[in-house]
């Protein structure tokens, strides 16, 4: 029997960037790599404080196990940040802390489950915009 649990928790962290790339060195192949370069959070998305609220968690949708995660028997938690658009979606989603290096698949039934959540918009002065959230998602196995 599997149960997942999860906790969305908004925090403010800085930005993660990868080392630069040498000019002799064709640019980072591997995907994570790539994702270190894209600018984050996106330009126009807020971080919760200084006026701006935090978008509240008004519908989610519980995450399901992979079988081959199910098999490992993997467990831990995913951290991601996600952005919350002014109408409450979630638009764009990165993983900051894998579970199983997407291995096993749990990073990307993260980020789909996320992107299926629906916000009340944060706000800044009565005004929808966009804000970054840190959600941690945990997977566990029940006995």
């Amino acid at each position: 029997m599997l149960g997942p649990l999860f906790i969305a928790m908004l925090l403010a962290q800085g930005q993660v960037v990868g080392p630069p790339t040498p000019p002799n060195l064709p640019p980072p192949s591997t995907p994570q790599q790539a994702k270190a370069e894209t600018p984050w959070p996106p330009p126009g998305v807020s971080r919760p404080g200084n006026g701006v609220t935090t978008p509240k968690l008004i519908k989610d949708v519980k995450p399901s196990y992979r079988p081959d995660a199910m098999r490992a028997k993997i467990s831990g938690r995913i951290v991601l940040e996600a952005v919350v658009t002014t109408d409450g979606t979630v638009s764009k989603v990165r993983v900051i802390r894998s579970l199983d290096d997407n291995k096993y698949g749990m990073d990307d039934e993260a980020v789909s489950t996320v992107k299926q959540w629906k916000f009340e918009p944060g706000t800044k002065d009565g005004v929808a915009l966009p804000v970054l959230v840190e959600i941690e998602m945990s997977f566990t196995l029940k006995q």
